[in-house]
């Protein structure tokens, strides 16, 4: 069984569906924490360690043999508190850092949250150093989007990242478009299908490569 720690409960129906794609009959069991992005955004993410190891024994109490963290505020956090859970801990943009590093060292990082940021910046430089490669990177706050999104309007939520990713890839400062927040996956759909040849930036977003990654720790 593969635990999942979210803070916010829109990501749940996303991994179910992803679940189904890509590893069907994986068991998830869903633990929602909106208080713990509440907490890192006021204090930090360390700020919250000891809550995020209380979420990580609840899932190992639960029968989880690993646990996917969706909340790229907590993810170092969550990974490193996994050795004392006795549990493998990913956050879900680590395989999504890997492969933005492998396109090319101009790597621009979409947030629509500002704690999101240098978590996801110290990832990109940690994935960088793992494969000898350069990385370079630019922080792209979508203003106005995380207030589009507490207030349930997720379509003007991705409608703002989405313009945000356009201006990126027309701006051609960048070899790859990184999307910060799992929440924001759909913009790369719409980027791809938009696409009008072969030599597009490519947009990246974490949970496919997440979850994939998550059921191989899990056994599955």
């Amino acid at each position: 069984m593969l635990a999942l720690l979210h803070t916010s409960p829109v990501h749940v129906p996303v991994f179910d569906a992803l679940r189904d794609a890509d590893a069907p009959g994986l068991p998830l069991r869903h633990l929602v924490r909106p208080e713990l992005l509440a907490g890192a955004r006021e204090s930090g993410p360390e700020g919250v360690a000891g809550e995020v190891a209380e979420a990580l024994g609840e899932a190992v109490r639960a029968g989880a043999r690993a646990v996917l963290c969706t909340c790229s505020t907590l993810g170092s956090v969550a990974e490193a508190a996994g050795p004392t859970a006795g549990l493998p801990v990913l956050r879900v943009d680590r395989p999504m850092a890997a492969a933005a590093v492998a396109h090319g060292p101009r790597i621009a990082v979409l947030a629509a949250l500002e704690s999101t940021l240098t978590p996801t910046e110290e990832l990109i430089a940690e994935e960088a150093h793992r494969a000898g490669r350069p990385a370079r990177v630019r922080h792209v706050l979508v203003a106005g989007a995380w207030e589009r999104f507490e207030a349930g309007d997720r379509a003007g939520y991705l409608a703002a990242v989405a313009d945000a990713a356009r201006r990126e890839r027309d701006g051609g400062r960048a070899d790859v478009l990184v999307l910060a927040q799992a929440s924001m996956a759909p913009v790369a759909e719409r980027c791809a299908a938009g696409g009008s040849g072969g030599n597009e930036v490519p947009v990246l977003a974490s949970p496919r490569s997440g979850l994939r990654a998550a059921a191989r720790l899990a056994g599955e």
